[in-house]
């Protein structure tokens, strides 16, 4: 049988989604994927551990999608990450959650969530075809006609999930951009985000050094989270979550100590007045930072000029860090762009154009941070699309 209620093109997290509310509804549903295996992108979020939600309030989330998250209240009012969290504990996944309200299963390994969907997606009957590339779309007399090398299938309602333009060895290509063309609607540009950071820097003296909840600024931007110092700059949440604000050539100011004020370090150091700056400063920070800090300052802290250490201070709280640019598109973790919204109606994620033809997940001009905001985005814009009913259905 080639007609279907519902096709989705591709299998990663709203894909996989769709397929499940669709096949919820009884909706004979079809899910393409060219992929070998569902979920390739997906496999290797959270470092292969998958970081599937984060279990915040509303405005947390919407926090955490600074690209267009306004626009999912309706899709939250729907289906949200506590849902997410109901859906794979009610599946059998035992979840837990890690600081900042990242969420994982508790046996740390993305395969656990894949295997999830794609047995819900079994039970549900949901047709799975994977290694069938998509080569072209078009709609007739109410069908999508969805053409792969060797058949046509047909459906009175078609949902696009294929993903953003990053990692395109994970199938992200930008071909749902195509689709939305095809049909006349607008694509916004694309640009990296959740990006490491590129930076004129002394990286040979910090690299590799990983610290806690430090606080990284950019204008009225300020992120308190973790960093990683790396050969070519700056990665980890704090700088992956900056990136989607800066282009290159600005300044970012580093304050690795933010849970002690200017006047609480002043007194410290003071405190520690006998000892050198180096051994003073190691007490509160990893010892090759405190290296770094102290290296023109080889001589007890008594000894140092009031002008002096107030300058030092000043440049412990706001280190300076001029920033050259950020990875590639291919090599950032989100696409900034895609699916203009205005052509969507954010409570069913149709197209206003063409009836019938869903975006759910990262082909939308949503972007969000790591730390479970992006799974979680598209997990929901997926579970939405699949339970709409065409109008002719």
């Amino acid at each position: 049988m080639n007609q279907f209620d519902t096709i989705i093109i591709g299998a990663g997290p709203a894909g996989m989604m769709a397929a499940i509310s669709s096949s919820f509804y009884d909706k004979s549903t079809l899910l393409l994927e060219k992929n070998k295996r569902l979920g390739k992108k997906l496999s290797g979020t959270g470092g292969g551990r998958c970081n599937v939600t984060n279990n915040g309030t509303l405005e947390d989330l919407l926090e955490g999608i600074p690209g267009n998250g306004r626009f999912l209240y309706s899709v939250f009012s729907q289906f949200d990450n506590h849902d997410i969290m109901n859906f794979f504990e009610d599946n059998g996944v035992k979840l837990k959650v890690e600081g900042h309200g990242r969420v994982f299963p508790t046996t740390d390994r993305s395969q656990t969530i894949i295997k999830a969907l794609e047995m819900k997606m079994l039970e549900n009957g949901v047709s799975i075809r994977t290694g069938c590339e998509v080569v072209s779309v078009k709609k007739s007399e109410e069908l999508f006609h969805v053409k792969t090398a060797e058949q046509v299938f047909t459906s009175r309602q078609l949902i696009v999930t294929t993903g953003g333009k990053t990692y395109p060895s994970t199938g992200s290509t930008g071909f749902g951009h195509e689709i939305a063309r095809h049909f006349k609607l607008e694509v916004t540009d694309f640009e990296a985000a959740e990006s490491p950071i590129l930076t004129d820097f002394p990286h040979k003296k910090l690299q590799g050094i990983s610290l806690d909840d430090v606080t990284l600024t950019y204008e009225k931007h300020s992120i308190t989270h973790d960093l990683l110092f790396t050969h070519f700059g700056l990665s980890g949440p704090a700088a992956l979550r900056l990136s989607s604000f800066v282009k290159g050539g600005e300044t970012a100011y580093l304050d690795v100590i933010p849970q002690i004020s200017s006047e609480k370090l002043a007194d410290y150091l003071q405190e520690q007045r006998e000892k050198s700056l180096k051994n003073a400063l190691k007490e509160i920070m990893p010892e090759r930072l405190a290296e770094f800090f102290a290296e023109n300052h080889n001589i007890k802290v008594k000894q140092i000029p009031q002008k002096e250490l107030e300058g030092l201070i000043q440049y412990i709280k706001a280190l300076p860090i001029p920033i050259t640019g950020k990875m590639s598109l291919a090599r950032s973790f989100v696409t900034k762009g895609g699916v203009e919204l205005s052509e969507i109606n954010p409570k069913t994620l149709e197209s206003k154009k063409i009836p019938g033809l869903h975006f759910a997940g990262e082909v939308l001009d949503i972007n969000a941070h790591t730390g479970g905001f992006n799974i979680t985005h598209c997990l929901c814009t997926g579970w939405v699309a699949g339970t709409q009913l065409p109008d002719s259905y």
